[in-house]
C-alpha cells in the first residue's frame, strides 16, 4: 500500500503505485536531505495525530 502523494520516504516511489512521482533514479545530496527532512516532519505530525487521538479515546 502506498502513501499519499508527497509523503513517500524519498524523492520517488519505490512501490510501483502508479502515483507519478519521478522516473528518477539518482538524487543529488541535497535533495535527498530535503526528502528525509520533510519525510521525518510528516512522521512527527502522525505521531502527534495518534498521541491526539489516544488522549481522546481514554479521556470517553
Amino acid at each position: 500500500m502506498c502513501t499519499p502523494r508527497g509523503q513517500h520516504p524519498g524523492p520517488v516511489c519505490r512501490c510501483d503505485c502508479g502515483c507519478g512521482l519521478s522516473f528518477r533514479k539518482f538524487f543529488s545530496t541535497k535533495e535527498e536531505l530535503d526528502s528525509l527532512e520533510n519525510y521525518r516532519d510528516q512522521l512527527k505530525k502522525e505521531l502527534a495525530g495518534v498521541e491526539e487521538h489516544l488522549g481522546k479515546l481514554k479521556g470517553q
